[in-house]
């Protein structure tokens, strides 16, 4: 730390868990206390219950769930392919080249997602590409509004990545789809993993391109979240929350595991 002395460092400690506990654990807290609130009348919860919980499994929860899954699976995977072949190809043009068409990747990311939902919605509503009322265009949005970050990350991993890994590999008679999946990739392996994770957790909290473009039957989970508060049940949208934040943990953990057995680490 730049903070040398005993007193400073206590004192900088002490100002990072308040505003941590106040800008994250405050806000957390208060939605699991809302999702099993009876009722909440005062600075507490009066009463303690599941039945909040037992409403959103039992109603269309399941069927959220299985569609932000699904999209934010499809979604990331067709990002991390697209991002990290868009990555491994800027790295042979010229310098001027690969900033202009860098710069192409991070625009979605630079315009309102809502924007993006309307824009999809104008553009494929009619013939000859016609996707209005379809999975597909839902999963296109959040493809759009997440391979940026994916390009990020395997950029950022290629910068740091030794050429001179691939010059041996070259010059021991390895040819380049050889060199690529046994040396280029296996050392980008942290650096897939952690955009395909980072993508993920993005596609499933994603809302304002979804809402815009949305079929009947593929809800995702927060636009469900949106519907229930929006019609002022405020406790069973806290619950349906809880169950998109321990979804999108529980497979960023396993996601981490996986990755740390493939990389050896």
């Amino acid at each position: 730390m730049l903070v040398w002395s005993r007193s400073g460092r206590i004192a900088i400690w002490g100002l990072f868990a308040l505003l941590f506990g106040v800008l994250f654990l405050a806000p957390l807290a208060v939605i699991l206390l809302s999702s099993l609130a009876g009722q909440w009348n005062g600075v507490l919860p009066s009463s303690l219950t599941l039945e909040h919980y037992s409403d959103v499994v039992q109603g269309s929860a399941g069927e959220s769930v299985k569609a932000s899954l699904v999209t934010g699976f499809a979604a990331s995977a067709l990002a991390l392919v697209s991002g990290a072949w868009a990555a491994l190809a800027l790295r042979v043009q010229c310098a001027t080249m690969e900033r202009l068409l860098g710069l192409l990747f991070f625009i979605p990311s630079a315009v309102p997602s809502v924007s993006v939902g309307l824009g999809l919605l104008v553009a494929f509503s009619n013939p000859p590409l016609l996707l209005n009322g379809t999975i597909a265009i839902v999963m296109v949005a959040h493809f759009v509004l997440i391979s940026a970050f994916t390009f990020g990350n395997v950029s950022a991993g290629l910068a740091r990545l030794s050429p001179d890994f691939e010059q041996v590999a070259s010059s021991l008679g390895a040819r380049p789809a050889y060199r690529l999946w046994h040396v280029t990739l296996p050392l980008l392996a942290p650096y897939l993993a952690a955009a395909f994770g980072l993508s993920f957790a993005l596609s499933m909290g994603e809302l304002g391109a979804t809402v815009m473009v949305y079929p009947p039957g593929w809800v995702t989970l927060p636009v469900s979240i949106f519907s229930l508060t929006d019609r002022g049940d405020i406790f069973a949208g806290a619950a349906l929350t809880m169950i998109l934040v321990a979804a999108t943990l529980v497979l960023l953990l396993c996601l981490e595991r996986i990755t740390r057995r493939a990389t050896g680490s």
